[in-house]
């Protein structure tokens, strides 16, 4: 029997990549057409893994995988599987942390950087005939000597703060994991509510759960200095839109930017849509041909080593350690 990988979806112009890795190994590409439940559920059931992006693998989807090994994500963040119920049915479930770091932490320093400058606000005044009508009142810090907060202090927000020195910015982080009054790769790090108080800028980088769902809302805007600004490439639940639409009108925050918003698309009429201070991009930030060209092949090289029973190299839930179906 052909051994099966089913893709549920992707972003980028081919499969090629993944499809060149696994055939290789013998193993044969399904494309599903559509993200629906119904749709993975139906073509899980005669396939030897799932490759997914930002579609949902639901714990229907996995109980009708009866032959599935691996769900390997396409990606950092594991939010959308199922991963209590892929560990009782013994499933490995993988993810790539670290194949796009570079682009993310380019993409949340280029936006702290244009909201800054006002780089936006000032081109469209400049096309719109207002070369002589910006006025140079509103907050802008002096890069070097300001302060950078950094809620999430992993791969990527220590590669954040890396470049941030560069500029001459000062790193404060904060992350549980981490002791506070700690210093760790060129950051102090401190309390949520002393990193909010005391950073020019904010930049969230941690995954999106129970405990960090808008961990950013009004009270927690209200403790950020006056005309600072946060950015958000990580996941869309982590901030309170409403609350942070009413922070920008008000100029208590001077600027957003969002790489992820909740809902996805956001909605036409959303405040945030009218504001000239808030840069939004459509989850883009983990994007160059390099790092999708790593993320393809690195994702398919999980699925050819769990299917030939070895250990994947980023294994999510080590719960399944023993009662994998993939005998790991």
């Amino acid at each position: 029997m052909t051994t099966k990988v089913l893709v549920t979806d992707y972003v980028w112009p081919s499969t090629d990549p993944e499809r060149e890795v696994l055939e290789a190994a013998g193993i044969e590409l399904v494309i599903a057409p559509d993200t629906s439940e119904a749709t993975l559920a139906e073509l899980a059931k005669d396939v030897d893994a799932i490759m997914f992006c930002f579609a949902q693998v639901t714990s229907k989807v996995l109980e009708s995988a009866t032959h599935c090994k691996i769900a390997a994500r396409y990606g950092i963040g594991v939010d959308n599987v199922d991963i209590t119920k892929a560990t009782e049915l013994g499933i490995v479930v993988t993810n790539v942390p670290d194949y796009c770091m570079d682009e993310v932490t380019d993409h949340a320093l280029g936006m702290i950087l244009a909201l800054n400058r006002r780089l936006v606000p000032h081109t469209n005044a400049v096309v719109g005939g207002g070369w002589n009508d910006v006025i140079l009142n509103q907050p802008m810090h002096r890069t070097r000597g300001a302060t950078l907060g950094i809620v999430g202090y992993g791969r990527i927000g220590r590669s954040l703060a890396a470049k941030a020195a560069g500029f001459g910015m000062n790193i404060l982080a904060y992350d549980p994991l981490i002791e506070i009054g700690s210093e760790i790769d060129g950051a102090s790090v401190v309390s949520l509510d002393d990193l909010l108080a005391k950073s020019d800028f904010v930049s969230l980088h941690v995954p999106l759960m129970p405990s960090t769902q808008n961990m950013i809302s009004a009270p927690e805007l209200a403790k950020m200095k006056q005309g600072s600004i946060i950015v958000n490439c990580a996941r869309g639940g982590l901030i309170d839109e409403t609350a942070l639409a009413e922070s920008l009108a008000s100029g208590q925050t001077a600027g957003a930017g969002l790489d992820v918003v909740e809902p996805t698309p956001p909605d036409p009429v959303s405040a945030l849509l009218q504001q000239e201070n808030v840069i939004i991009t459509p989850h883009t930030a983990f994007f160059s041909q390099a790092s999708t060209l790593e993320l393809e092949q690195r994702t398919a090289q999980e699925v050819v080593r769990v299917l030939k029973g070895e250990k994947p190299e980023n294994l999510i839930n080590p719960a399944v350690l023993g009662k994998a179906r993939s005998g790991i």
